[in-house]
C-alpha cells in the first residue's frame, strides 16, 4: 500500500526576476508558486508517494490557480480549508557570483497567518497518514499559526503517526511578539525526525559545532563537526530517533558544495559531498532534502545510510531545476547515488 504523507503550512505566489536580473532592473517577474511544506508534498507525490499539504486558502482565482499547480503533481489538498483575503507572495531577486540573492517577502495578512486553532479537523486531515511534516516557517507567521501547527502535531502523535520538521529558522518572519527560542520547543518535542541546515539549531536553540562558521566554510565543512548536534538535540528532545543536517559549502552564489549527515543515537552517517558549479535555482534545496530523506526512510525498510544518499542526491538535482518544486524521479535521483553526473543526453 502507498504510504500517506501530509504536510502543513504556507504556499506563496513566487514572483522572480527573470535571469540575474536585479529587482532595479526587471520590468516583468516569472510567476510560480512555492513554499516549505508544499515543496516537500510535490517531491514526494513525484516519487509516487500519496501527498497531501493541507494549508488555508482565500476564495480567489490566485489561490484557485494555485490549488490546480499542486493537483497537477498529484498533490492531494483534502483538509485544507477556506478562509482569509489573500494569498502571500515572495519576490526572489538571484544572486550571481559575489552577489547574493535576495527575497522580499509580501505575505503580511496571509490567509494561513490568520489561521487559529479549531479550524482544521486534524483527525480528518491526517486519517490514513504514515507521517506528518512541518517546518519552523508556520509558527513563525502568527501566533494561531504556531498553536494550529501544534495542535495538528499532537493530533498526529495521539494517532501513532510519524512526526517530522525542519527547523527552517527565518529571522525576518518572527515578528508577533514571540521568538522562536520560546515558540519552537514545544512543537519539536513532539517530533521524531529532526531536520535542520548547519545554522538552524544554534540560532533556534543555541545548539553548534564547536568552532564552526558557517560563513566561513569557503565550501569545506568537516561533516564529523556535527555529530554533537545530533548528540544535543536528541539529548534536548528525547522523542527525536534521528538528526539530519544538510551541509552547504558556499563558494559563491553560483557554486556551492552539498552533502548531509544523519545521526541516529548511534551512527553519524555523511553522505556523497557534491561539488555544484553551475547553479540554476537554490530555493527549496532543503526542501527537497526532506522530501528525499522522507521517502528514503519510509522506502529503504530501515537503511539510514542509502536514505541519506537519496536525499542528498535528489536535493543536488534540484538546484539545477527551476522553481522552487523538485522535479526529479526516483530513477533520475537513483541515477546521480550510482555517480553518473555526466549530463549525457538520455535518448
Amino acid at each position: 500500500m502507498t504510504k500517506r504523507v501530509v504536510t502543513f503550512g504556507e504556499i506563496m505566489l513566487r514572483l522572480s526576476t527573470p535571469g540575474y536580473l536585479r529587482f532595479g532592473q526587471a520590468r516583468q517577474y516569472d510567476a510560480t508558486f512555492g513554499g516549505g511544506e508544499a515543496n516537500v508534498a510535490v517531491s514526494l507525490a513525484n516519487f509516487g508517494l500519496d501527498a497531501r499539504f493541507v494549508s488555508r486558502f482565500p476564495d480567489n482565482d490566485i489561490a484557485r490557480a494555485c490549488l490546480r499547480e499542486l493537483h497537477s503533481y498529484g498533490v492531494d489538498t483534502a483538509g485544507s480549508i477556506t478562509g482569509g483575503e489573500r494569498l502571500g507572495i515572495y519576490f526572489l531577486e538571484t544572486g550571481a557570483v559575489a552577489r547574493p540573492s535576495k527575497v522580499v517577502y509580501d505575505r503580511a495578512h496571509s490567509a494561513i497567518s490568520e489561521i487559529e486553532p479549531g479550524m482544521i479537523d486534524w483527525e480528518k486531515a491526517l486519517a490514513g497518514a504514515d507521517w506528518f511534516h512541518w517546518t519552523g516557517i508556520t509558527p513563525a507567521l502568527s501566533q494561531g499559526a504556531a498553536d494550529a501547527c501544534l495542535e495538528a502535531i499532537r493530533t498526529a502523535g495521539r494517532m501513532g503517526i510519524t512526526v517530522s520538521c525542519d527547523l527552517n529558522y527565518r529571522k525576518n518572519l518572527w515578528k508577533y511578539g514571540k521568538t522562536a527560542g520560546e515558540v519552537m520547543p514545544a512543537l519539536v518535542e513532539g517530533c521524531d525526525i529532526i531536520l535542520g541546515n548547519e545554522e538552524d539549531a544554534d540560532k533556534v536553540f543555541g545548539i553548534r559545532p564547536e568552532g564552526f562558521d558557517a560563513a566561513k566554510t569557503g565550501g569545506e565543512i568537516e561533516q564529523e563537526r556535527f555529530r554533537s548536534v545530533g548528540e544535543q538535540l536528541m539529548a534536548r528532545f528525547p522523542k527525536a530517533k534521528k538528526v539530519a543536517i544538510t551541509l552547504r559549502g558556499s563558494i559563491n552564489a553560483n557554486h556551492n558544495t552539498w552533502g548531509g549527515v544523519l545521526w541516529n543515537g548511534q551512527k553519524l552517517y555523511q553522505s556523497r559531498r557534491y561539488d555544484i558549479t553551475h547553479i540554476v535555482d537554490r530555493v527549496g534545496g532543503g526542501d527537497s532534502f526532506m522530501g528525499g530523506l522522507i521517502y528514503g526512510l519510509l522506502t529503504f525498510g530501515g537503511d539510514d545510510g542509502r536514505a541519506l544518499e537519496f536525499a542528498a542526491a535528489a536535493s543536488c538535482l534540484k538546484h539545477t531545476v527551476f522553481g522552487d518544486f523538485n522535479q526529479v524521479s526516483v530513477a533520475e535521483v537513483e541515477k546521480l547515488m550510482k555517480g553518473d553526473a555526466s549530463g549525457r543526453v538520455s535518448r
